[in-house]
């Protein structure tokens, strides 16, 4: 008697399209028309694998200036074929695409994307785009990756911002390797929060500099996308160094500059400091030196400005405190970083 063959996967449906399994397509889901008319559409690709397996979504830029994670997901998807991956993937490159055409983080109204979610059909702009991600994409998914950089003139190490308290997205923050896993309070309105009302599992990836392509910051994004996959068995074993332990934070705060002046900061991505070190200085125009930057906090840089000239309050360092680190000189206690290879094997120049 033959053997009976296993019954084949069933198509993905997402907009109009159906996707049949081992295959790939790019669709653009229909958001709006411009002035001229133009249909402008949020653009997904599907990878729709041969084998079963869980369904996820990769995103980038719901802030249109933060262009790291575009590349992210272009390089991750360079990688995957659809005749073995197991599950599905559902790659969204450009949430905000208003604001990616324009270089600008927020919508033409002014509204930031990742204050509107859930969103609405008959909202403004920015919750009619917020409930279209929801919809056909967030709601067909169990896990999400959420790809951002810092903002405007500040840049960020390589970090996960996540649920650490639940068990799966702690195993999921673990296996993407950045070398700071931050447990971060959800945000009222943020595509995370509103993912997680639906029972996604959510990771925030958050490295480099808007409108930059960093490269450390695009490398360390596909490697742990990557791991998140593979965690997830929906593709091979990654070939390539293991992830480092990610240090693990539960605070964090910025550091602001208490004088008006031209910043020289010495603080670099990933170093450790202690409370009181110098991390730099603040000078007038003549180079008359204002007020010294010193850390408030001991603990690892996690971010910091890149703007020459500051205003009094501005954040200059941003400090996450580690759990259960250890006091300066122990034997065990970590050595302090230049860059923050000692934590990720990547050295930022």
């Amino acid at each position: 008697m033959a053997a009976t063959r296993p019954a084949a996967r069933a198509s993905f449906g997402i907009g109009t399209v159906k996707v049949r399994p081992g295959h790939t397509r790019e669709i653009g889901l229909p958001i709006t028309k411009l002035v001229t008319g133009s249909e402008l559409s949020l653009p997904v690709r599907v990878v729709h694998g041969r084998h079963d397996g869980p369904v996820v979504w990769v995103n980038a830029a719901i802030h249109g200036d933060e262009v790291v994670g575009v590349e992210v997901i272009r390089r991750v998807l360079a990688t995957l074929s659809p005749k073995t991956f197991r599950g599905t993937l559902l790659a969204v490159p450009i949430v905000n695409v208003h604001g990616f055409m324009a270089g600008d983080r927020y919508l033409p109204d002014r509204r930031d994307l990742n204050r509107s979610f859930p969103g609405s059909s008959r909202g403004s702009l920015a919750g009619r785009i917020a409930n279209l991600m929801m919809r056909e994409v967030v709601a067909k998914c169990e896990v999400g990756i959420d790809l951002h950089t810092g903002s405007d003139r500040r840049t960020n190490l390589p970090q996960i911002r996540a649920d650490l308290d639940d068990p799966r997205t702690r195993a999921l923050a673990e296996a993407f390797g950045a070398p700071v896993m931050l447990h971060a309070k959800l945000r009222d309105g943020s595509l995370r929060a509103a993912a997680r009302e639906t029972g996604a599992t959510v990771l925030l990836y958050e490295a480099g500099e808007a409108m930059r392509f960093d490269q450390w910051a695009i490398e360390a994004g596909v490697a742990g996308v990557l791991r998140v996959l593979e965690a997830l068995d929906m593709v091979d074993p990654v070939v390539g160094a293991p992830p480092v332990a990610g240090l693990v934070s539960r605070r964090s705060g910025w550091l602001r500059a208490g004088r008006t002046g031209i910043v020289h900061l010495d603080a670099t991505l990933g170093q450790r400091v202690e409370v009181d070190d110098r991390l730099g200085g603040l000078s007038n125009s003549f180079g008359r030196t204002l007020r010294l930057v010193r850390a408030d906090r001991a603990g690892v840089v996690i971010g910091r400005t890149t703007a020459p000239l500051v205003n009094r309050g501005d954040a200059l360092v941003h400090i996450a405190e580690i759990e259960g680190a250890q006091p300066p000189g122990t034997p065990d206690s970590p050595a302090a970083s230049d860059g923050f290879d000692a934590l990720g094997e990547i050295q930022v120049l």
